[in-house]
């Protein structure tokens, strides 16, 4: 399989995933941003037509995309019942749901920030929506180790990912406390630390 990835972005958590899973992948550097090639000159588009990061190429050359999606598969083909529970249950419903709140609430008023034809007082607007989200995950996390309870699962690889963009856009996290700690937590993890030295990255 093949991931391909910008380092930092979304796609880091499928990245973590894969090491949790201890999945073998082929990482392919991609630049996004500008030139939509990839680490040897290939143009990405041909890949991804909407140019953006994850897509997972699998061996017969199936790509899939989205983070939601791409973590539940590879969780799911690895067996990895401890970071996806079985499909059907309740708790795989109630990780679903907060895999989309990853994906609507927190990444989605993330991205308007990076843009920098995006006027200050629009930015704003998003800064106080992402306050709201992160107080709520502030007092969830007051009584919880993990989203899910006691136990680490996927959405929590992709909250921790969103969560280290508040640090180039100077957000302070200080006032939540639980949600300062969580992300530690997750940053201390082996394969959170192997796959940020593998895409050159700082805890």
């Amino acid at each position: 399989m093949k991931l391909y990835y910008t380092p930092g972005v979304c796609s880091l958590a499928p990245h973590i995933v894969m090491r949790e899973t201890n999945t073998p992948v082929t990482l392919v550097k991609t630049d996004i941003r500008a030139t939509k090639t990839t680490e040897d000159g290939a143009d990405y588009r041909t890949t991804n037509p909407l140019g953006y990061v994850p897509a997972l190429e699998l061996d017969d050359g199936t790509v899939l995309t989205e983070v939601s999606a791409i973590v539940q598969y590879i969780a799911d083909k690895a067996g990895a019942t401890d970071l996806a529970p079985a499909n059907g249950t309740m708790d795989r419903y109630r990780m679903q749901a907060w895999l989309s709140y990853a994906g609507t609430e927190l990444h989605r008023n993330f991205t308007p920030l990076f843009n920098a034809a995006m006027p200050d007082a629009a930015k704003q607007i998003f800064r106080e929506r992402l306050a709201t989200r992160f107080a709520h995950l502030d007092k969830h996390l007051n009584t919880n180790d993990y989203l899910m309870g006691a136990k680490y699962t996927l959405p929590d690889a992709y909250v921790f990912v969103v969560l280290r963009w508040t640090k180039p856009l100077e957000i302070d996290l200080s006032q939540y406390p639980a949600l300062e700690a969580y992300r530690s937590r997750i940053a201390g993890r082996p394969a959170v630390q192997a796959a940020l030295q593998a895409e050159g990255l700082a805890s």
